[in-house]
């Protein structure tokens, strides 16, 4: 990727009526960490939650900078997986977090994917009953959807995120070298939740990405932040998933969530999952909403685009998929609250979808 200029920061601000932070998007921002730390946190004391993975790439680099600001950091390392994602494990984060004496007036970074932003801010909305959280997402994933919107939690043996809370970060900082760091198959995965918004609010955004060739990081500056936009405008209507309307985010993640839970959080990543979930939202779609033959197969084919699966292995179970979409968060008084799209750029929540058409669209993956 070609380096943008170095003050050549996108600012995107996230306004809601319980939230107000900034997300910045460029490169080279992991080195003026601190900078940007004392300008949005008046603390001094913090903890770095990281992973095995991620920890050995860039904790030292953020760590030389806060400290060089005037912070004193401390970091935390946690095995990479899923798996890690637990009460016990964010119990044992807090733990640390009181042995090397963090108070309120601490904060918490979450430096990593997916995985280290929900526990971190589980452990930020828990620690003191709530301290800021700085969220550094070193995925494409993690930078266009799970860092945005307050969403943190804990996964249990019935399902992902049964435990969590809403606490909004602070500060959000998207660092594009960190990208380069990235297995081909890593970075491709964030590009079914791309995808995904552009399916369910922005059709330029999609027509865009069926031409997409960009690999210099201007480019894509600009698709994070747009991607960044549309989330941060849904969440702001919605910020404790009350009225529906955030629930629109959650296109295809009904049947993407139990392929997880069904291949033991091993089989698929997190996008490759939900890229499959759409697809099979998009069957669903054209028996309820309407969704145009058309329209569905250039979904598919936009999938397949960048390398993200649209078909489950004959021998894959099937039934498991379906035992866990029964665990779905989005289940309310037995029924599910189905999101489909009768055409691509709009979504709904719709109540007519049921464990048949559910079953039947699984079973043709």
């Amino acid at each position: 990727m070609e380096a943008l200029h170095p003050f050549s920061v996108a600012v995107v601000k996230a306004h809601g009526a319980e939230c107000r932070y900034s997300l910045l998007v460029s490169t080279n921002l992991l080195g003026r960490l601190g900078v940007y730390a004392r300008k949005y946190l008046a603390r001094k004391t913090c903890a770095i939650i990281s992973d095995t993975n991620v920890a050995p790439l860039f904790a030292d680099r953020i760590g030389k900078s806060l400290t060089s600001a005037g912070f004193r950091p401390i970091l935390i390392t946690i095995p990479a997986g899923e798996r890690s994602k637990t009460l016990k494990q964010a119990s044992a984060i807090c733990d640390q977090m009181i042995a090397a004496g963090l108070d309120r007036q601490s904060f918490v970074i979450g430096l990593g994917g997916g995985m280290i932003g929900d526990i971190s801010g589980f452990v930020a909305a828990i620690y003191h009953r709530g301290i800021p959280h700085v969220q550094i997402p070193t995925t494409l994933l993690a930078m266009v959807d799970s860092s945005i919107g307050g969403k943190a939690g804990v996964d249990t043996r019935a399902g992902k995120n049964l435990i969590g809370a809403f606490h909004q970060p602070s500060l959000v900082i998207d660092d594009l070298d960190v990208l380069k760091t990235l297995p081909r198959r890593q970075f491709n995965q964030g590009f079914a939740e791309i995808i995904k918004h552009a399916i369910i609010a922005d059709p330029k955004m999609f027509r865009t990405l069926q031409h997409w060739k960009a690999t210099d990081a201007v480019a894509l500056q600009h698709l994070i932040r747009r991607n960044i936009q549309i989330k941060s405008s849904i969440v702001a209507k919605d910020e404790r998933d009350r009225t529906g309307q955030r629930a629109l985010l959650n296109f295809g993640h009904t049947v993407g969530h139990a392929i997880e839970r069904a291949g033991n959080y091993r089989k698929f990543l997190h996008g490759e999952a939900v890229s499959l979930g759409m697809v099979a939202a998009c069957a669903i779609s054209a028996k309820k909403a309407g969704l145009p033959a058309d329209q569905r197969a250039a979904i598919v084919d936009l999938l397949g685009r960048f390398e993200l699966p649209t078909r489950l292995l004959a021998n894959f179970p099937r039934k498991k998929i379906l035992d866990a979409v029964k665990f779905d968060k989005k289940f309310r008084g037995g029924k599910i609250r189905f999101v489909v799209t009768p055409r691509i750029g709009r979504a709904y929540v719709a109540d007519n979808v049921t464990l048949d058409d559910i079953r039947e669209a699984v079973q043709s993956l």
